[in-house]
């Protein structure tokens, strides 16, 4: 049995496809680019930390003393003077509660954590003050 006219048509279809994507490899080849050199793909941070394809100028920079680098991440400040109060809240359940500054009459928050003895609602006590990023809350609470 010999070759259908359907069946030539499809082999010459695949021999010219073969054919055109070998001629496209080729030229792919020749027209391809060399890989860039090391300086065109240098890449260097300027004075405001932005991606910038020239160097710096030294001019522009900047001098900074290692010592106020502060490394540590956040740390609450704490005013040091001690104040008294009275635990005016308290929900055992939750763990927090309120103190009111006795000479101010302000509320204060403070968490159970922060307390140094057992204390209940209603106590007289002492207090230190901490600048969280949540506001300003009570600790090193002890009972008078």
């Amino acid at each position: 049995m010999g070759i259908t006219p359907a069946k030539k048509e499809k082999e010459k279809k695949r021999a010219k496809a073969k054919q055109e994507k070998a001629e496209k490899m080729r030229e792919r080849r020749e027209n391809a680019k060399k890989g860039k050199s090391l300086e065109e793909m240098m890449m260097y941070v300027d004075e405001n930390g932005n991606l910038s394809p020239t160097p710096p100028d030294p001019k522009n920079k900047q001098e900074i003393d290692p010592s106020e680098i502060d490394l540590t991440g956040f740390h609450p400040k704490r005013e040091l003077s001690v104040k008294k109060g009275i635990l005016t809240t308290f929900m055992e359940d939750k763990g927090y509660g309120f103190i009111t500054d006795l000479a101010t009459k302000q509320s204060y928050f403070v968490h159970q954590n922060n307390f140094t003895e057992a204390i209940k609602k209603g106590d007289t006590v002492t207090f230190e003050l901490e600048k969280t990023p949540k506001g300003v809350n009570a600790c090193f609470v002890k009972r008078i």
